[in-house]
């Protein structure tokens, strides 16, 4: 019997634990949802100000924006966007890897290099490899904000054009569709990649577009970049809170079915020894009463 108490009381566990994992699948579904239509609304935000950011700068002659000017890569800064929570599958892990590698890429490079860590998972890791942060943000949850995204990209744009740094890179999960997710490394500034958004809007729109800048180019531009720098940090973060959401479904998922699994096993290992109890029961009633005869 006391076998039979242990499968119960193992069948009982799982079945909570059962239960645990499907309300937290049911809740990153939810949230995943409401993340998923924050991160593609502002895609074509961001890629409309990109564009036009790279139009006036191609329009605006000579003059041009500290944000986009690249210079030699003497120091840089890594910030790597992981997640407070775990039970999420390899949604830490694959970042992490990708920051390992741009950091071990840097040093073997002889460029000087500081972090900053945004989730806990990220802090807890840096930590452990020995690795010290400038900063560390555990603020940005699912919903970030674009306030305080804006505050960390105002002191990266103060680093870059003062030149403390002359390269920043963000390390996260970029979303592509609701099947793919992909950790990536991106370059943020200097703001190169404008040139490619551009490309892109030209031809869609079959041809250049001829600006007249009032009250002068400079000053459009001061307004306009900096904009479009803030918007592809945001997006990051975006990015990062809707393929959190989608690694814990699919993780919390795959664990209630594996828990479903396990309750079918445990239950026909109950069946069995119940069953064998009670044949070995019968076996001796029958030989009780042959031995009266």
């Amino acid at each position: 019997m006391a076998k039979l108490r242990d499968l119960v009381n193992r069948r009982k566990a799982v079945r909570n634990i059962r239960k645990i994992t499907r309300t937290m699948e049911l809740i990153a579904t939810a949230r995943f949802k409401k993340a998923m239509d924050r991160a593609a609304e502002a895609e074509a935000y961001t890629r409309k100000i990109a564009a036009l950011a790279a139009d006036l700068t191609k329009n605006a002659g000579d003059t041009s924006h500290p944000l986009l000017s690249v210079r030699p890569a003497k120091k840089t800064l890594l910030l790597v966007v992981c997640a407070n929570r775990g039970l999420c599958g390899g949604y830490n892990g694959s970042i992490l890897r990708e920051a390992q590698a741009v950091l071990r890429k840097n040093k073997e490079a002889g460029i000087g290099q500081d972090t900053e860590l945004s989730g806990k998972r990220a802090i807890a890791f840096f930590r452990y490899q020995g690795i010290a942060a400038l900063q560390t943000y555990t603020q940005f949850e699912d919903k970030p904000s674009f306030d305080q995204v804006e505050e960390l990209a105002n002191r990266y744009i103060q680093m870059y054009t003062s030149g403390q740094i002359d390269r920043l890179e963000v390390a996260y999960m970029k979303f592509v569709t609701a099947s793919r997710q992909v950790p990536v490394v991106e370059t943020l500034l200097p703001l190169s990649s404008l040139g490619d958004s551009k490309s892109a809007a030209t031809a869609s729109a079959g041809g250049s577009v001829e600006y007249d800048f009032l009250p002068n180019a400079a000053e459009i531009l001061e307004s306009i970049v900096p904009v479009a720098f803030k918007q592809r940090l945001f997006k990051c973060f975006l990015d990062a809170a809707v393929s959190e959401q989608i690694a814990r479904r699919v993780a919390m998922k795959a664990a209630t079915e594996n828990a479903a699994d396990l309750i079918k096993e445990i239950s026909r290992q109950y069946n069995r020894a119940r069953q064998a109890n009670i044949t070995k029961e019968i076996s001796e009633l029958i030989a009780g009463s042959e031995a009266l005869k």
